[in-house]
């Protein structure tokens, strides 16, 4: 299987035909570059303007104007299924001996098998901050998009006619949550205690189709399988604390979308973002060290039925030459799919004066589950 078709075909699932650059529930999505090579951990060490998704008390912890614009992907291929749709339309259909027939059942029994799914989430954004006083503000626009593909009728081979064909079908859910967003924090205690909130005014576009296997290896079939989006706007809040005991340790928790607004999707069903709540660590040992923890404190449903995610991320950043440079490395894993593999990330960011530059992204060495994510940023 070729990584880049399975990305490729994984967030146009997930977005929908959104421009870039899922009663469903949608799983926690990783925002920015830095947290992206950080094994997504970003709940206590997020101080930039990725903090007004992230967790708002963490806007008020450091002073400055920040402004950043940021896209991120992530995609997982449970027991390949884009593999397999690849094979599945390879296959002659004018054959039609016994033989053939028995070889496209074997195929569509690999998307029969239970956990074999698509899920992506992809995110882009501009995020700003300021700071006046102890107080802090951010403003965003972002949409955050999530789906999934999975078999939702179970697959036969069949003969019609003159040629093979497929009886049962699979289903693609997305939603994109575009959001414009307004935050606010401050400190007490002399800075010990940080605490914030996110208000979202939020466009829910969510789409539901049925996508045909012997068309699903076209990226244009998918396309069009996905159809219209079904739109509703709701709000959204989120809320937000950072405890700092000690010049080099922060703890922080999130509780994102608290009011679990849900957005009308066609057929008649309706997606929802469930409250997440997440906690995180962050250490600085040294001046120039940063490693940190996060981990969802609950399991999340996803569009896909039966998949949830509760993901667990560590990592760290080196910075170099005054700051002009950081290295960073993290991992993570979703401790509720047994399907999913440990995700290694890694990163680089680059400081030119007022300017910020950063990539991150992960993969996990057996072609099924990767990430990518890049910023540019302006802080003075």
């Amino acid at each position: 299987m070729q990584l880049t078709l399975s990305v490729r075909m994984a967030v146009v699932v997930a977005l929908g035909l959104a421009s870039a650059v899922p009663v469903g529930a949608v799983e926690f999505a990783v925002v920015g570059p830095r947290a992206a090579a950080m094994g997504g951990a970003g709940v206590a060490g997020t101080s930039d303007a990725f903090a007004t998704y992230w967790n708002p008390a963490g806007l008020v912890v450091s002073r400055s104007v920040d402004v950043r614009g940021q896209f991120t992907a992530h995609a997982t291929d449970r027991l390949g299924v884009i593999n397999t749709l690849d094979d599945i339309n390879s296959i002659n259909k004018n054959d039609t001996s016994a033989a053939n027939q028995a070889r496209l059942q074997g195929l569509l029994n690999r998307l029969n098998a239970p956990g074999a799914n698509v899920s992506a989430v992809g995110d882009a954004g501009v995020y700003a901050k300021f700071n006046v006083g102890a107080h802090a503000f951010g403003i965003s626009i972002a949409d955050v998009a999530t789906g999934g593909l999975f078999t939702a009728t179970p697959l036969t081979a069949v003969v019609s006619g003159t040629n093979l064909a497929v009886t049962g079908s699979m289903a693609g859910k997305a939603l994109e949550a575009r959001q414009l967003t307004f935050s606010y924090a401050t400190s007490f205690l002399d800075g010990t205690l940080a605490i914030g909130a996110t208000g979202k005014a939020i466009q829910g576009a969510a789409y539901n189709a049925t996508v045909q296997v012997l068309d699903a290896a076209s990226e244009t079939g998918v396309k069009d399988n996905i159809g219209k989006a079904q739109l509703s706007t709701k709000i959204g809040l989120d809320i937000g604390a950072i405890y700092r005991p000690t010049a080099w340790a922060k703890a922080g928790v999130v509780a994102k979308d608290i009011n679990e607004p849900a957005f009308d999707a066609p057929n008649g069903e309706r997606y929802k973002l469930g409250a997440q709540i997440r906690g995180g660590l962050a250490v600085t040992p040294w001046e120039t060290m940063t490693i940190a923890v996060d981990g969802d404190i609950t399991s999340n449903k996803t569009l896909i039925p039966g998949l949830k995610s509760q993901v667990i991320g560590v990592g760290l950043e080196q910075t170099l030459l005054g700051e002009s440079l950081a290295l960073r490395a993290g991992a993570s894993k979703n401790l509720q799919d047994a399907a999913s593999k440990v995700l290694p990330t890694a990163g680089l960011g680059l400081k030119l004066w007022v300017l910020r530059l950063d990539l991150g992204g992960g993969y996990d060495f057996r072609e099924r589950q990767a990430m990518a994510s890049g910023a540019i940023g302006f802080t003075f």
